[in-house]
């Protein structure tokens, strides 16, 4: 046997290196190479492992929209309310414009009458109906307003005050069936006396009544105050004429007058108080 070792010791110990090499071969192979078994396991383990994968991505995704979604309704509601906020902002503004449009067109009224004293005032309540034949303004004895000072707006006359509080006065328009302003036309200078009529009111019209019956007045032509008046001045725009008709007597005209003065929607009014001409020349 020592003998034999002696003789085959190379050829034997080669056969051992080289069987060592294949199984050390064989073991490094099974670690690259999945064994059937291994397979098997792989094929069932795997689509839950996607499946797992995939939910996960899923919740984080949602969870992530959700985020997104609420984080987008948040800042909606802000720019909703920024929005309406503008948007008050811009009816205050529009507000504030047209008051000023109002108050700069009387002011305008006010320098044509530089004799007069005169003071602004806004209308607090009226009767009802569409148009403003009574109404209430913001002032009264305390602010130097007293009856039959006379009411105009940017178009000619409204009215006059009938009576006065501490901080209203009680005023009626050239609607009213109480109404009568000396007045004539501005072209002819021919005279009447514009009142207000039940069967013309509710479509905003008045009457010029007692023109006479050779008077040269026209459709068209723009009816004043005339000097005959007690309590308003001269020349102020009362409306236009729309209509002329003889009266039954034969001897006398009327004339529809259609007022310059939009008597339908009224608000910020100028007060004059025709007796302090005398005191400022």
């Amino acid at each position: 046997m020592i003998q034999l070792w002696e003789e085959h010791k190379k050829k034997i110990i080669a056969v051992i290196a080289i069987a060592i090499t294949a199984v050390a071969l064989f073991v490094g192979g099974k670690n690259l190479n999945a064994s059937a078994l291994e397979s098997v396991i792989g094929f069932v383990v795997t689509p839950f492992q996607d499946l797992t994968t995939g939910i996960g991505s899923w919740v984080e995704n949602t969870a992530s929209s959700a985020q997104d979604k609420t984080k987008l309704l948040e800042e909606n509601a802000k720019l909703k309310e920024e929005v309406a906020k503008l948007q008050d902002e811009n009816k205050r503004l529009e507000q504030y414009e047209k008051e000023n449009e109002a108050l700069s067109s009387l002011l305008k009224i006010s320098q044509k009458y530089p004799n007069y004293k005169s003071t602004g005032t806004n209308i607090i309540a009226k009767n009802p109906g569409i148009w403003y034949d009574t109404f209430t303004i913001n002032k009264g004895t305390s602010h130097g307003v007293s009856a039959n000072m006379i009411l105009i707006a940017p178009g000619g006359v409204v009215g006059k005050i009938l009576e006065s509080g501490n901080n209203y006065s009680k005023s009626q328009s050239i609607l009213d069936s109480r109404s009568a302003v000396p007045a004539m036309s501005l072209r002819t200078g021919d005279l009447g006396v514009v009142k207000g009529d039940y069967s013309l009111m509710n479509d905003g019209l008045c009457k010029m009544e007692y023109i006479d019956g050779e008077a040269q007045i026209a459709v068209g032509d723009e009816i004043v105050t005339s000097h005959l008046s007690e309590v308003y001045p001269e020349g102020l725009s009362i409306g236009k004429v729309i209509k002329i008709e003889t009266d039954t007597n034969g001897l006398t005209k009327y004339a529809v007058i259609e007022p310059f003065v939009d008597l339908k929607h009224l608000d910020t009014l100028l007060v004059i108080d025709k007796n302090t001409m005398e005191e400022n020349p």
